[in-house]
């Protein structure tokens, strides 16, 4: 799958920069610390939680093609991946993050798209769900046609539930009987929720790519 799939046309930014934002592959693991450098820096700045991911899982993501990496001139400007949890009925949006010097020019708009176009390409039946305490993370699901839900609409699997536990946050979902935390919760749910015209396009592009 890996050599299957390959980036996304190059965009340029209002500035003229050079903007890649690729499906990441075997080719990109040696970002991954760098990647999660960046999640531990994002998740002190905002001093909230950001759930921790290992090494491994994050190089597992690329090899599945379940993972969205963005380049500006060729220097790494942020990451975001894709799971499926409850026998593939949700999937989430994970890991989103900018590098701080690139934030501010729409970049986590367009990386959250391209993530969010792969998971309703390789899981067009599933209920796509985040938990996020950002109010511009907020603002992109909302665009993408996310709704806020509570926590019981979500995946009853425990495995993600466990990824919550590198989370500085994790007792307050623990002590609530996770019924609610400092993340919203909020759900794209295809039965109900039509995808937008640009994701649809995006959505296209990709398909082309995985024939």
């Amino acid at each position: 799958m890996t050599t299957i799939l390959k980036s996304l046309l190059p965009q340029k930014k209002k500035d003229g920069a050079d903007v890649q934002i690729l499906i990441a592959g075997e080719e990109h693991i040696p970002y991954v610390q760098t990647i999660l450098d960046t999640i531990e820096a994002a998740a002190k700045v905002r001093g909230t939680g950001i759930a921790k991911r290992t090494p491994e899982y994050v190089e597992q993501k690329m090899k599945e093609g379940k993972a969205i990496i963005a380049f500006v001139d060729g220097e790494f400007g942020g990451f975001c991946y894709i799971e499926s949890w409850g026998n593939k009925q949700y999937v989430a949006n994970s890991g989103l993050i900018v590098v701080e010097k690139f934030r501010q020019h729409g970049l986590a708009t367009r990386i959250k798209r391209k993530a969010f176009a792969l998971a309703r390409t390789m899981f067009p039946e599933a209920k796509v769900f985040g938990l996020t305490s950002g109010a511009a993370v907020m603002k992109i699901n909302t665009e993408l046609g996310y709704v806020p839900v509570s926590f019981a609409q979500l995946t009853d699997d425990e495995a993600f539930w466990r990824g919550c536990q590198g989370c500085i946050n994790y007792d307050v979902l623990t002590r609530t009987n996770r019924k609610y935390c400092i993340c919203t919760a909020m759900l794209f749910d295809p039965a109900k929720q039509k995808d937008k015209k640009e994701v649809k396009e995006i959505i296209k592009d990709i398909k082309k790519l995985l024939k």
